[in-house]
C-alpha cells in the first residue's frame, strides 16, 4: 500500500455496488460529496444517488458524507433526504473526521473505504486513516 495510489479507481459513485461491498467486507463507506457524488450545481440529490445509497442500506452498508465543504446547512439539506450522515469542514487530508466516524459506528479500519475524486484531499485522508482509498472519476456536467 502506497500513499501516492487510490487501492481501487471507478469510473462512478455507481460502480460502487452492495456485490463489491460485500465481497470487500466493507460495513462503512465514507464519501466525499463534491464532484463525487453529486455536481456542485446539484442542490438536491439526483435519482441515481438515491437509489444507489438505498441499495448499499439495504445491504447493511453504513454511509456517511465526509466533506470539506462548510456549507453545513447546505450538507445537512442535501443529506438529509437520503437519511445518511454527514460532516462538514472536515480538513481532509488530515483523517480526524475519518478515524471519529469509525469510532462512532464501531467500525474498524479494515471495515472501512473512503470515496472521492481527489488524489490531495480524499485518497491522502483514508491512507492517513488506514482505511482503503477508493477514487472515482471527477463528476462533470454531461452537455
Amino acid at each position: 500500500m502506497t500513499v501516492f495510489r487510490a487501492d481501487k479507481k471507478f469510473e462512478r459513485f455507481e460502480d460502487v455496488t452492495p456485490e463489491l461491498l460485500k465481497k470487500e467486507r466493507v460495513k462503512l463507506l465514507l464519501c466525499d460529496l463534491d464532484n463525487t457524488l453529486r455536481l456542485h450545481s446539484e442542490k438536491e440529490p439526483a435519482d441515481e444517488l438515491a437509489d444507489w445509497v438505498e441499495d448499499l442500506k439495504n445491504a447493511g452498508v453504513k454511509i456517511i458524507i465526509i466533506s470539506n465543504n462548510g456549507r453545513k446547512k447546505m450538507m445537512q439539506k442535501f443529506c438529509e433526504p437520503l437519511g445518511i450522515d454527514c460532516v462538514w469542514w472536515a480538513k481532509k487530508p488530515v483523517s480526524t473526521k475519518l478515524t471519529e466516524a469509525m469510532e462512532k459506528h464501531s467500525v474498524k479500519p479494515e471495515e472501512t473505504a473512503m470515496l472521492g475524486d481527489k488524489w490531495s484531499t480524499d485518497v491522502l485522508a483514508a491512507k492517513f486513516a488506514k482505511v482503503r482509498a477508493w477514487k472515482v472519476e471527477h463528476r462533470k456536467d454531461i452537455v
